[in-house]
């Protein structure tokens, strides 16, 4: 057995971390990064759902054909007709284009003529000017609840 004073104790460095290693994490990182924002961008990009003017739909009804889209337009003035499977109305875009809707479901309570609106639904073909909706969305701002409190009723009621 060697004796403990001819036994070398200084400490001995490490061997060195290849850099290649160094490298390949940090590239492995920046792939990883990339790929998470690439798929929120994506995630984003598809996640907004915007809505088509009347005249927009009219001059891309051919393209549009019979897809589902949100078209948007004011409510035209004494052609609401409540059916027993929802509503059926005229609606008119800035340049006097018009469409007819035919919605099933209860319209919102704020539903109304010379109101704007966003139907969700299709036209019935590329061609027409006839439009089945699914859904009426009354469009109105933060001014409108603040002029007209007793009209917006929240879901247990109370007016708001």
């Amino acid at each position: 057995m060697p004796d403990a004073d001819s036994l070398d104790l200084t400490p001995v460095a490490a061997p060195p971390v290849p850099r290649r290693g160094r490298r390949r994490t940090i590239a492995v990182l920046v792939v990883l990064v990339l790929a998470m924002l690439a798929l929120l961008s994506q995630g984003l990009l598809h996640s907004l759902n915007y809505f088509e003017t009347i005249d927009q739909a009219m001059s891309a009804r051919a393209t549009l054909g019979t897809t589902t889209i949100r078209l948007e337009g004011i409510v035209k003035s004494h052609t609401i007709d409540r059916t027993s499977s929802g509503a059926s109305f005229w609606m008119t875009g800035g340049k006097g284009q018009e469409v007819f809707v035919n919605a099933h479901g209860s319209p919102p309570q704020l539903f109304q003529a010379n109101s704007p609106v966003v139907v969700v639904g299709h036209f019935t073909s590329s061609t027409s000017d006839r439009f089945d909706a699914t859904q009426i969305l009354v469009k109105h701002t933060a001014s409108y609840i603040a002029a007209h409190p007793k009209r917006v009723k929240a879901p247990n009621g109370t007016t708001q």
